[in-house]
């Protein structure tokens, strides 16, 4: 027993055959068996606790050639430790009172006697000990004392075993796959466990490829109306101002001292200025900087020297630029600070609204941020360990994202007056009713849609945006409305009866404009519906949006019904 301790004190002392070997042969020479066999099993369990599955912890005795096809496996003994948390002493499995696919496997491998205990820590089930032996009454009650004790030193091995085995599990994803949205997490999982499995048994295995057919998108976007020329004109902005605190270092060094070179730079700065004043210098800002820190500001040791009006304008040159950029950036800040606060601001948005989503279907979500925020959702049975998924969950994503889409929309008003620049944004949804597969990329720690044909989806993402209405320039996003593009009239369909239903709960104002779209670079026959976002919010908190509130929309649309009627 000394021995049999100090083993299963060793660092994988239940995994590799050299380490099981010794375990065996102590519990041989303990119970004076020597034909005695030991076999262990774990429990796999999803996420919300329940068991999954079963996999063997080095060998085990039911499981040698993989789990047996048992259509009665709840009337097994295995099932029976399980279910009463006790063990099971079989004398003779000939003559054993259960008889399922189970003991016939083990009567297969010429088990006649058969022990089974449940390896528990902290009232946990972890899994199952089996001590089998060719010979009848090998192992009886009588040993009972005994073989407790043998049981607890297993359950607490077996604990430490699956610890060790979660950290290697937890590595794998970490090196492989990096963050792994949780809904998907048991796929990376039960990768990451078949790659430990054959490793275990010395075979080489390419790490496999999560693949999740079948699953349905969903793309929304909120993007920043007219970021680039915001952008563009705040660098001009800042860039002027440089030129001008230089061109003011320069004219008041040339009243000091006048110098024809001197007189040089100045126009040549001026020149500049009213180019950019102008609108007719765009896109050679570089270069502008390049001069200012090549050819003047190299010059401001030597004017400091002229007189303490010049000294006063170095001065003031110096203090208007950015200690970490070293060049004038009062524009572009605000700007920037403008985007950052508004994509964080619906970012958070859609993470207290997601965590909703979730509680109602579970799905994979991704966000990103640029100008804006965009994100994809796919749902379907494939990605769910549970494998329940059917089409009412697909109609609430639906319907979560429209709400939430003018959730987003009565955000952006309430930060309005904290934006230091008056950004508007823009928003989109994308409809797909036809399925896709998504793989996931191990080069990119990423997933992307799966195969030529789904491409097409990915290609109107990345075009969408900058769509036209047929036969016009204007844009098919705007600021408070909410455009849905589609290509199937089943799913505009669809659509118009959310839209219906969400205009008598007041998200939206009456009205639905049909919109064809011109022709995108690869991409033709899309067409939009357009509505606008009701002007206030209808009463619906976001924050706590639960069944309450929903009855509330219901309440709303019984009442307009009785109205129409």
């Amino acid at each position: 027993m000394s021995r049999l301790k100090n083993d299963l004190l060793l660092k994988d002392a239940m995994s590799g055959d050299e380490n099981l070997d010794r375990l065996e042969h102590h519990l041989r020479e303990l119970f004076d068996s020597p034909k005695l066999h030991l076999g262990l099993i774990a429990l796999d369990r999803c996420r919300c606790g329940e068991v999954s599955g079963a996999r063997s912890i080095g060998r085990s005795l039911l499981l040698e050639g993989g789990l047996p096809q048992c259509e009665r496996w709840e009337d097994s003994y295995y099932a029976q430790v399980l279910n009463t948390g006790a063990p099971v002493f079989i004398d003779d499995l000939k003559n054993a009172a259960r008889a399922t696919e189970f003991e016939q496997r083990l009567l297969d491998q010429g088990y006649r006697n058969l022990f089974l205990a449940p390896l528990q820590y902290r009232d946990e089930p972890l899994g199952i000990l089996e001590l089998a032996s060719p010979d009848c009454c090998e192992l009886t009650a009588v040993q009972t004392a005994l073989l407790h004790e043998v049981t607890a030193l297993c359950s607490m091995a077996i604990s430490r075993s699956l610890e060790e085995q979660e950290d290697r599990v937890q590595a794998i994803i970490k090196k492989q796959y990096t963050a792994i949205h949780p809904v998907v997490e048991w796929r990376f999982r039960e990768a990451a466990l078949n790659r430990l499995a054959a490793a275990g048994s010395g075979e080489q295995s390419e790490i496999e490829s999560i693949v999740f057919a079948q699953v349905y998108p969903l793309y929304g976007m909120s993007d920043i109306r007219g970021s680039s020329e915001f952008r563009s004109a705040a660098i001009q902005e800042d860039i002027k101002t440089q030129l001008g605190l230089a061109l003011a270092v320069i004219i008041e060094a040339s009243a000091v001292k006048p110098r024809p070179w001197l007189d040089e730079i100045g126009y040549r700065l001026s020149l500049h200025i009213e180019d950019l004043v102008a609108g007719t210098r765009a896109g050679d800002e570089h270069a502008l900087i390049l001069l200012l820190q090549t050819e003047v500001e190299p010059l401001f040791d030597r004017f400091k020297a002229y007189s303490p009006a010049v000294t006063e304008r170095v001065a003031e040159y110096v203090h208007s630029l950015d200690p970490d950029l070293g060049v004038v950036y009062r524009k572009r800040k605000a700007f920037e600070e403008s985007v950052t606060y508004l994509n964080e601001s619906i970012s958070a948005f859609l993470d207290r609204q997601e965590e909703q989503a979730q509680s109602m279907v579970e799905h994979y979500f991704e966000k990103y941020q640029t100008d804006g925020v965009e994100y994809n959702i796919y749902a379907g049975a494939s990605l769910l360990e549970n494998r329940q998924f059917d089409h009412l969950d697909m109609k609430n994503l639906k319907l979560w994202q429209l709400t939430t889409m003018a959730g987003v929309v009565w955000e952006m008003k309430r930060i309005q007056s904290n934006l230091q620049v008056p950004l508007e944004a823009a928003h989109l949804i994308l409809v797909q009713s036809t399925p896709l597969s998504i793989r996931f990329r191990v080069d990119e720690k990423k997933f992307d849609v799966d195969g030529a044909y789904n491409i097409r989806y990915e290609i109107v993402k990345k075009r969408i945006d900058k769509a036209q209405v047929a036969g016009s320039s204007e844009r098919v996003t705007q600021p408070g409305m909410i455009a849905i593009v589609y290509s199937q009239e089943s799913e505009a369909e669809e659509y118009l009866q959310f839209l219906d239903y969400l205009q008598a709960a007041g998200y939206l104002d009456p009205g639905v404009e049909r919109l064809e779209l011109e022709r995108l670079q690869g991409v033709h026959g899309l067409k939009a519906l357009r509505v606008k976002v009701a002007v206030q919010n209808p009463g619906i908190d976001f924050d706590t949006f639960d069944e309450p509130s929903i009855r509330k929309i219901s309440s709303k649309k019984t009442e307009f019904d009785e109205i129409n009627q």
